[in-house]
This record gives C-alpha cells, structure tokens and sequence, in this order.
C-alpha cells in the first residue's frame, strides 16, 4: 500500500469517479464506483513505481499530511492538544 494523497471526485464529463495522485504526475484512473477508482488507482501507482524503479527513476517519498495539528487547532480557535 502507498501511502501517497489521493484526489477522488466525480467528473460529469467522464460519467465516472475519477482518482489522481499529485505526487505522482500523470497517475490517475477512473471508475464507476468510488472503490472502484481507488483500486484501480492503487494498480496505476504500483505500476507507475515499479517502472521508475526498474527505469533508475527518482520515486517521490510521499509528503504525508497536508498541515500539521499545529497549524489546524489555532485555525479553529482552540487550543493544541496532544493524546
């Protein structure tokens, strides 16, 4: 599993849900249902790994969290709390 972000919506123009991975430029895939995009998505990055790896191309890391607590709790006016 990849732990990269994953934009999922629904394009009007493709009749279809659509899954893109900005990290990953160009990885992208579709499909009728939302948990059928995010499989197909998971194969497009597997692929798209596999084959920078076997080519010597860099593979991003990925980034992870967008924003830190840090910066969401003082956004919402309340304190910082760790658990």
């Amino acid at each position: 599993m990849f732990k990269y972000e994953i934009i999922l919506y629904w394009s009007n123009d493709d009749a279809a849900f659509v899954a893109e991975v900005p990290e990953l430029p160009g990885c992208m895939a579709h499909g009728r249902t939302q948990e059928a995009a995010l499989r197909e998505v998971n194969e497009a990055m597997r692929l798209r790994v596999e084959t920078a790896r076997e080519s010597g191309d860099p593979v991003p890391a990925p980034k992870g969290n967008r924003c830190s607590a840090e910066q969401v709790a003082p956004a919402l006016g309340e304190p910082l709390r760790r658990f």
